[in-house]
């Protein structure tokens, strides 16, 4: 995926249609951090705030359905991608490449919530396994879409 073009409130990428596939497969993950990990307090006591705490759950997994909905919606939309040679254009608003963004951003931070956590540094090794290769390309698939679009939001000089 790439920036072709950029005005004040819309960018387009060129996309493959492998990406756009890609693109797809990872979307279906979200939501993908659990309500759960999202605390109202670390530091009060669990029992005195849990009636609290299950109300925020609650409220979390609602956004994120609804979420998970309108970002279908948003891009099934018609001409959200126009076909292009062997691939698409991909035009996306300011807002909607920043709401995008934050989908992603979930799906790379819960899989890696997934994954245990792992130190992550470079020349650290993660053991993959059957059960963890899935979330590790997920988050590393994620990461790539974040890149190209968070490059859009910064022009070269």
């Amino acid at each position: 995926m790439k920036l072709i073009k950029q005005t004040e409130k819309q960018f387009v990428f060129r996309i493959s249609k492998r990406e756009k596939q890609l693109l797809f497969e990872i979307l279906k993950l979200y939501p993908v951090i659990p309500a759960a990990y999202h605390r109202l307090s670390r530091t009060a006591d669990a029992k005195a705030i849990e009636a609290d705490q299950r109300l925020l759950e609650e409220a979390l997994a609602e956004q994120k359905k609804q979420n998970r909905k309108q970002l279908m919606a948003m891009l099934t939309e018609e001409n959200r991608f126009v076909a292009a040679g062997d691939g698409y254009r991909l035009t996306l608003s300011t807002h909607q490449t920043d709401w995008l963004l934050q989908i992603l951003n979930d799906i790379s931070v819960g899989s890696w919530l997934k994954l245990g956590s792992p130190d992550l540094k470079p020349g650290k090794q993660l053991k993959l396994n059957e059960k963890n290769a899935y979330y590790h390309f997920s988050m590393e698939c994620s990461l790539l879409f974040q890149a190209t679009l968070l490059s859009a939001f910064d022009p070269p000089a």
